[in-house]
């Protein structure tokens, strides 16, 4: 079935990204942040109902930012590619908190996010993409800790309300995990598979949108409050809502053909923002979608979970 939306999708930015990820919304600044990989910068924007209230803010960088996430107290902690670090305000010094632990020759970080007890994670992507190479880390004070592995693309990571269910997804595989989560100590145990997407088959080019025979592969994801799994598909232009028993409930359509990531935000948290790609897409496809990149927003029903703030060591 496809779930009905509350309001059209509007183009929340116009510039675009090379490759738009990692989207929080701020509650205390009533702002939407987001990373530009390719772009090697941050954004943030101030946002009033579901639209952009001004100009986007950009904060450049030396190295591609994976992930971002807000911190207890203020600023921001980031995964770039040659490690972990922290800045207590936009555009400020980066504290290094943890080097990466991989060849970043060949690996970088990507999706990540903080879990409820306030530790940071982030995945690891092999960029030659032969290989799933990607592990998934927690960093715990100073230390960065193996917390499973066996991904090409990490993506897709997200907890269940309760927090007693871990998410993550490999995208070029096309199948999403869970795990059992001990927010206590972070352990995760109990691997299955929660949700396997159809592989693309060696023929499909671009412009063939049949979801039975291919509907996109997982990148990015958020839970609502209702416990259900939305995963951004990747070529698929949809967003699929899955059950906590990994089923799907519905899909929504999306404005362009790469969606990267969505998140819920907004003061009553049903805005729903999505993150989306161009890089690497054909001139015909963006000829057609010349907004893919940008930032897309729609209003929906059902709220989702607030984002989970860093705590640093000290706290």
């Amino acid at each position: 079935m496809t779930l009905s939306i509350s309001s059209p999708w509007q183009a929340l930015t116009r510039e675009p990204d090379g490759l738009s990820e990692s989207p929080f919304w701020h509650p205390h600044e009533q702002r939407l942040y987001w990373v530009d990989i390719p772009g090697c910068r941050l954004a943030r924007v101030l946002v009033e109902g579901a639209q952009a209230k001004g100009p986007v803010e950009y904060w450049p960088l030396a190295q591609e930012p994976g992930c971002i996430a807000p911190v207890q107290g203020g600023g921001l902690v980031m995964a770039l590619r040659d490690g972990i670090y922290l800045a207590r305000e936009w555009g400020g010094p980066l504290q290094a908190l943890a080097a990466a632990p991989y060849d970043t020759g060949r690996l970088r970080f990507n999706d990540g996010k903080c879990d409820p007890q306030g530790r940071f994670w982030a995945g690891s992507m092999y960029e030659p993409r032969d290989q799933a190479l990607g592990v998934l880390y927690a960093l715990q004070g100073h230390d960065v800790q193996v917390m499973a592995h066996g991904a090409t693309t990490a993506n897709g990571l997200a907890w269940s309300p309760d927090a007693r269910t871990l998410y993550w997804a490999d995208t070029a595989a096309h199948r999403v995990r869970a795990w059992d989560f001990d927010a206590s100590s972070g352990a995760v145990t109990n691997e299955r598979v929660f949700h396997q997407f159809a592989s693309k088959p060696a023929a499909w080019v671009w412009g063939q949108r049949d979801p039975s025979v291919y509907g996109g592969r997982p990148d990015g994801a958020a839970v609502d409050a209702e416990g259900a799994y939305w995963s951004a598909q990747y070529e698929g232009q949809r967003l699929v809502r899955l059950s906590p028993q990994g089923e799907v409930l519905d899909e929504i359509d999306t404005p362009v053909p790469c969606p990267t990531m969505p998140c819920f935000g907004g003061p009553d948290l049903r805005t729903l923002f999505i993150t989306s790609s161009r890089q690497g897409r054909s001139d015909a496809e963006l000829a057609r979608y010349p907004l893919a990149g940008c930032i897309f927003s729609t209003r929906l029903d059902v709220p989702g979970l607030p984002v989970n703030f860093y705590r640093p060591p000290a706290y």
